[in-house]
């Protein structure tokens, strides 16, 4: 991983949007800092379009998609995207599924929370779960911490299902779901706004993230930034991101700011 001062003017200049993950990249320790809120208006301020790419639910994708300086969100880990609209506060949600069939998956993921509570009964679900529509969520690093041991037995009952399972800095998510962040970004992309995915990789958009459930978009866009603290979940990522921040989470997502809107004005 290289310093940000190893970002290219012309990576920076060539960028038409910005995708960055919520927990313990832009949020610090849960809170939206003022730091890092200015970031957002700093990058907004420079004409790029800005994506987030979340594990949290589309409940609060519909909430800062509608208030923050963004163009839409990509929530629960690619399933349900939501735009903003044009031209106002509105937003449309859109997710690959059909209602019926969206049915049929809450009732399979309620069968693996009840497997859950009886091989890994110390297993808590995550206090925002009322808010998700494509998968279910149990608290590991948020409120409590969970030793490893138990976030496999997890896991594996989770994949004895026939789900697939991701790890954030804070959550475990279940799903039947087929999208990872960077499927799922990638389809938003194409449908709100016309892009190719081979461009949209190559060098048109950047991915800012921290942790496991960060991996894919890791490895699938070319120009990447961790804040500090990915280094704690190197276990789980694959590829590395290319450029890594000095500070963590809030106060890193700043740094990775401040070096795309200095090498975009050519400074």
């Amino acid at each position: 991983m290289r310093p940000l001062s190893e970002l290219a003017a012309s990576e920076a200049r060539g960028l038409r949007g910005l995708l960055f993950d919520l927990d313990d990249t832009l949020l610090s320790h849960g809170v939206l800092t003022r730091l890092a809120y200015d970031a957002l208006w700093s990058l907004a301020d420079t004409g790029l379009r800005l994506v987030a790419v979340t594990g949290r639910p589309s409940g609060w994708g519909e909430v800062i998609a509608r208030q923050w300086p963004i163009d839409g969100a990509v929530t629960e880990n690619g399933a349900i995207a939501i735009a903003r609209e044009r031209g106002g506060s509105g937003v449309t949600l859109s997710q690959r599924c059909t209602e019926a069939e969206r049915h049929v998956r809450r009732m399979r993921l309620a069968e693996i929370v009840r497997e859950v509570a009886r091989v890994v009964p110390e297993a808590r679900l995550a206090d925002d779960v009322d808010a998700r529509r494509a998968d279910v969520t149990w608290d590991i690093g948020e409120r409590v911490k969970m030793p490893e041991d138990r976030i496999a037995a997890i896991l594996r009952v989770v994949a004895a299902a026939g789900a697939r399972s991701f790890v954030s800095s804070v959550h475990l998510h279940a799903t039947f779901d087929p999208d990872d962040k960077a499927s799922g970004t990638l389809r938003y992309l194409a449908s709100a706004f016309g892009e190719d995915a081979g461009a949209a990789t190559a060098a048109a958009y950047a991915f800012v993230g921290d942790s496991g459930n960060d991996a894919a978009c890791f490895g699938a866009f070319r120009i990447t930034f961790g804040v500090a603290n990915v280094r704690k979940h190197m276990a789980r990522i694959p590829v590395t991101p290319k450029y890594v921040a000095n500070a963590e989470m809030g106060e890193g997502f700043a740094e990775v700011a401040q070096a795309i809107v200095r090498g975009r004005a050519g400074a």
